[in-house]
């Protein structure tokens, strides 16, 4: 029998945790900002029982001793504490709940005086734009936004799906380093963020992150980066871009680090981070509301809802990887014992891939393109070993379920 072909470097052979009903195709959570889905196959996800790293981490997670842990972040807060003028650490966010629960806590439990610091989402949202306004409001928090040029954004957004179909690529390099060049200027040292990402194919971190990796050498190997699936010298060349622009979405040189010592931690590692616990404090403390209705995809109403694009960006993960985004909540609920494997796969059956109709058309005319050329794009972004063609409709080969075609 042939073999089919692979994208993206992809297992060939698509497995299921046993334990959280991950697949094996999920890229880890670095991968998914670079994009570099080569590397893929050396990463280890699941054992000869088919059981994955993320479920085994959350299982160490219940071991530890978060009054011990407690007492360490007293002590880096107690060092941190009124050394750099009116502020003392960052809080990057953009009101959703991690960040709402984040800096809230910071400030009245531990006394400290966070500035949050903002990537704006590409098409917010009337209630995530609330949101926002109430986390500062509510907090009495100080607030630096990111004011990138709207043109350059809109181009790369529109590249980024046409060449990767990864409409959040800008958006997660924007996030990941405005923060940190905040904290530079600044001269604020100490950034805190929610949850820490190790559960999910990354090395398992443990309340800091390097600030010296690779990606902050960037500017010494500036003619082989990419943005929007487009060489940087080309963007400049060809889309008429300019170096300053595009500096937006790019770290920090890697001399900078040389003369600062900034640290990125994790409030996950030192308190007990539970997703449904820090969307009910914040709506308690923060005004947060979550979505007045489910959002497309999935049966929740409050995770990652201040961006329109947010629900395409996980749409275009149920075609790369065959993975929805009812999947992505499910596999995190059941990591933490609020589903069972059984409600996970009646949920994941019910929603997982549901067409992001509610905001499609501000998309389509955000990108440029109509809604059936949209969907007639995503086809070319479909892995043979995970979709079959029946009849002009694609349906997935195997699914948690074992309901897919080859199953």
């Amino acid at each position: 029998m042939k073999k089919l072909k692979t994208l993206y470097g992809l297992p060939r052979k698509i497995l299921f945790c046993k334990k959280t009903l991950m697949s094996n195709q999920r890229p880890t959570s670095e991968q998914e900002f670079t994009h570099n889905i080569k590397t893929r196959k050396k990463t280890i996800f699941f054992d000869k029982n088919n059981v994955s790293d993320a479920w085994k981490f959350s299982r160490k997670k219940k071991l530890i001793n978060y009054f011990k842990r407690e007492k360490e972040l007293i002590k880096l807060l107690d060092f941190h504490r009124g050394k750099y003028g009116r502020y003392d650490c960052i809080v990057p966010g953009s009101g959703g709940k991690d960040s709402c629960y984040a800096s809230h806590i910071l400030k009245y439990k531990y006394g400290m005086n966070p500035l949050t610091v903002t990537w704006p989402p590409v098409l917010y949202t009337d209630y995530g734009k609330e949101n926002f306004k109430n986390w500062l409001f509510t907090g009495k928090l100080k607030n630096i936004s990111a004011k990138w040029d709207k043109d350059l954004m809109r181009l790369l957004t529109i590249l980024s799906v046409k060449n990767l179909l990864h409409p959040f690529q800008t958006f997660i390099l924007g996030q990941k380093n405005f923060a940190v060049k905040v904290a530079l200027k600044h001269k604020i040292p100490l950034i805190f963020y929610g949850e820490n990402e190790a559960e999910h194919g990354n090395k398992i971190a443990d309340n800091k992150s390097s600030l010296r990796d690779s990606s902050y050498h960037t500017y010494k190997n500036i003619k082989n980066i990419y943005l929007g699936g487009v060489k940087y010298d080309d963007l400049i060349k060809k889309y008429k871009v300019s170096k300053k622009k595009l500096d937006y979405f790019l770290p920090a040189s890697h001399s900078e680090f040389e003369k600062n010592n900034v640290e990125v931690h994790y409030l996950g590692y030192y308190l007990k981070w539970t997703p449904q616990e820090t969307f009910y404090y914040s709506v308690e403390n923060c005004g947060f509301r979550p979505r007045p209705f489910r959002t497309a995809g999935t049966y929740s109403k409050y995770n990652s809802i201040d961006d329109k694009i947010d629900d395409l960006h996980y749409y275009t993960t149920f075609i790369k990887f065959g993975i929805g985004r009812a999947t992505y909540d499910v596999s995190q609920e059941i990591r933490n014992d609020h589903l069972s494997i059984e409600e996970g796969k009646k949920l994941i059956k019910k929603y997982d891939g549901e067409f992001p109709e509610v905001y499609i058309k501000d998309i389509c005319d955000y990108l440029k393109m109509s809604k059936y050329s949209l969907i007639k794009h995503f086809d070319k972004f479909r892995s043979p070993h995970i979709w079959k063609k029946i009849k002009n409709r694609w349906y997935l080969r195997h699914t948690c379920n074992k309901d897919g075609t080859d199953d």
